[in-house]
């Protein structure tokens, strides 16, 4: 029998509607009142589906604020317990507000909760992931291990001290502590996996279950918090209740047709970080009906790519511009990226091309700037594809 962590995962259409209209009014209202409005050239909201006459905010736009006026771009934030900052350099408030991140609707329904020891595998050391998930086992009454990454020997010990009965952090990373464990010859009483960070492939959630392993993932951004999360496998991504999402043509923020793939634009209702049609640059789409789960809300496929090229690996988003940087930093002609899935681990390489290129010098750039190991390779001169790409991602997410 399916338990909901609160009414509001099964309020009708007209509730939910009517609810989220309230708090878009007020969101607006604090934006316009700041010394720095997103809605600067957009028309009259009155609804839900006037969201489109607002225009699109996105991070290179956020990013020049913030350089102007930091750390927040002078978008009215309140209640701030945290700063944090992301790739780019993108700089996010954090509060320690019950469930400031929302993340407690996703932990339950991975099954966790009072009792549960989960071993947070996220990272806490400027970006936001590890306080997000911490703050939301808080709010559904677990115990949190904070392990961070690496150190696996370290985190097998501590998870059969902890008696770790959940997981929390990167979809892979799991898997390399427990083929630690069984090396060490240790045995973990992890039943349950909360994952996000990077791609959750079929095999690999298969491998989980093999293992007697319940393992569902969720979508969020360090910017925006929860986005939407599974209930169940294979059966799409709910929307969070405390976010209204558009699918909307990349590049012009016009919504496409209800199961159209397009980009992911997000209006966060926290009023203490009003992000007011936020372009996250991931592809999705709507999914029909309603989730067999019994939760209400709208969902989606989850994610599909990305509106540009840029590509999360391991974990870490790589960009087009942090590309570019790491051509003029090296000296290089050109460089491109490619990721590609080895087992069920991402791996990075990197092809650069020009004449008179050090690869050890190469190697340490690509550590520097992209904050990522991976293979280095130089190209003869005029080798690389003229196709306009710099990232390429050439992992298959059907299998």
């Amino acid at each position: 029998m399916t338990t909901f962590y609160d009414d509001l995962e099964t309020r009708d259409a007209q509730t939910r509607e009517a609810a989220q209209t309230e708090a878009l009014m007020a969101q607006i209202q604090r934006v316009e009142a700041a010394e720095r409005s997103c809605l600067a050239g957009g028309g009259k909201v009155a609804a839900l589906g006037d969201l489109p006459h607002l225009p699109v905010l996105r991070k290179s736009q956020l990013a020049e604020w913030q350089a102007e006026d930091p750390p927040f771009g002078g978008i009215p934030v309140q209640n701030v317990s945290h700063i944090f900052q992301s790739p780019g350099p993108i700089y996010e408030p954090g509060g320690s507000g019950h469930d400031w991140w929302r993340f407690a609707r996703f932990l339950h329904a991975c099954g966790i909760g009072a009792g549960d020891v989960v071993q947070n595998c996220f990272g806490y050391h400027l970006t936001p992931a590890g306080t997000m998930f911490e703050n939301g086992a808080r709010a559904v009454g677990a115990t949190v291990v904070p392990a961070g990454t690496g150190q696996t020997e370290l985190q097998v010990q501590a998870a059969k001290v902890a008696g770790v009965t959940a997981y929390a952090g990167t979809p892979d990373y799991l898997k390399v502590i427990l083929e630690k464990a069984d090396e060490m010859g240790v045995s973990l009483g992890i039943t349950k996996a909360a994952v996000s960070g990077g791609a959750l492939f079929p095999s690999l959630r298969d491998w989980y279950a093999d293992r007697g392993i319940t393992c569902l993932q969720c979508y969020a951004t360090a910017d925006l918090g929860m986005i939407a999360y599974e209930t169940k496998p294979n059966e799409g991504m709910i929307l969070d209740e405390g976010v209204i999402v558009e699918i909307v043509t990349p590049g012009t923020g016009d919504p496409v047709t209800p199961g159209e793939v397009g980009e992911v634009v997000v209006t966060s209702l926290n009023p203490d970080y009003p992000l007011i049609r936020f372009a996250t640059g991931d592809m999705s789409a709507t999914m029909e009906g309603p989730s067999p789960c019994g939760r209400t809300n709208t969902r989606i496929k989850g994610w599909m790519g990305r509106a540009d090229q840029t590509t999360k690996i391991k974990g870490m988003f790589v960009r087009p511009e942090q590309v570019a940087a790491l051509v003029a930093k090296t000296g290089a002609d050109r460089a491109r990226v490619i990721a590609t899935r080895e087992g069920e681990s991402d791996r990075m390489a990197v092809r650069f091309e020009g004449e008179g290129l050090d690869a050890t010098a190469l190697a340490a750039a690509v550590k520097d700037v992209l904050k990522l190991k991976g293979e280095v390779s130089i190209a003869a001169p005029g080798s690389l594809p003229r196709d306009g790409l710099v990232i390429e991602d050439q992992r298959s997410y059907d299998t």
